[in-house]
């Protein structure tokens, strides 16, 4: 048998915020190799795949890619449809292109289901615009992460550049990220919103300046946290301030 591997985006986590195809997908997968952070409700969706937990988390024991590119590979001699349902889009921050290369290389089918990635659904949340008439033309999605073999990255260069910032993968080094783009020129005031489980019930939001950045990431609670900064929120900063002055006279 050959079958047919799909990289398929499980989005911020939300159930409902899933692609037609990528439900209908899980729904006649034989198996299913699933990131560490795609939730049960989503894996629900698949009841005649066999599970293979393969995620990565920081700091975390993790599979390896190419452990992860072979299981796929073996995957695909004995199965029709083999799914890699990765959290987000899997073309964004996922190592995507590693796998694609490896099946493609074997002569195995791949096709790619995108999904909503967690800067989409953090600013769905928070009711802003990532670019806005006349303030934000320029949207750029970094992450500070570089592997042991890679390049160096020039993550500074498009935050400073960039009207507005999604950044993922970054909460665990605020204090570095907030002090290297201080140190480039971003001013210290730049509006910055975390938000923490985007999409999820439990989502939660922490507004301030890059100055406050590492702070306020002292806050959060250990969940998936995605740091958004930028002019356009500018006005949620104030209004969140003005909240907590009027809760602090009461």
């Amino acid at each position: 048998m050959s079958g047919t591997v799909y990289l398929v985006g499980a989005g911020p986590g939300a159930v409902d915020l899933l692609t037609l195809r990528a439900a209908r997908l899980l729904g006649e997968a034989e198996v299913v190799f699933h990131d560490a952070l795609v939730p049960e409700a989503i894996l629900a969706l698949a009841p005649k795949a066999e599970r293979i937990a393969v995620g990565k988390r920081s700091g975390r024991h993790s599979t390896a890619q190419r452990f992860i590119n072979k299981r796929l590979a073996d995957a695909a001699g004995k199965h029709r449809i083999v799914v890699r349902l990765k959290g987000g889009d899997p073309l964004l921050f996922g190592r995507a292109q590693e796998e694609i290369a490896y099946l493609r290389s074997r002569g195995i089918a791949v096709e790619i289901v995108p999904g909503i990635t967690a800067a989409l659904a953090a600013s769905a949340d928070l009711g802003v615009s990532l670019t806005q008439r006349g303030l934000a033309r320029s949207v750029a999605f970094v992450t500070p992460r570089v592997g042991a073999d890679a390049a160096p990255s020039s993550w500074i260069q498009a935050v400073v550049a960039c009207d507005t910032t999604a950044l993922y993968m970054g909460a665990g080094d605020a204090h570095a990220i907030a002090a290297a783009l201080m140190a480039a020129g971003k001013p210290a005031s730049t509006p910055v919103a975390l938000v923490e489980n985007a999409s999820l019930p439990n989502a939660r939001t922490l507004y301030g300046t890059l100055q406050q950045l590492p702070a306020l990431a002292e806050r959060t609670a250990g969940g998936p946290t995605l740091i958004l900064m930028g002019e356009v929120y500018r006005d949620a900063v104030r209004e969140s301030r003005s909240t907590v002055r009027k809760s602090a006279a009461l």
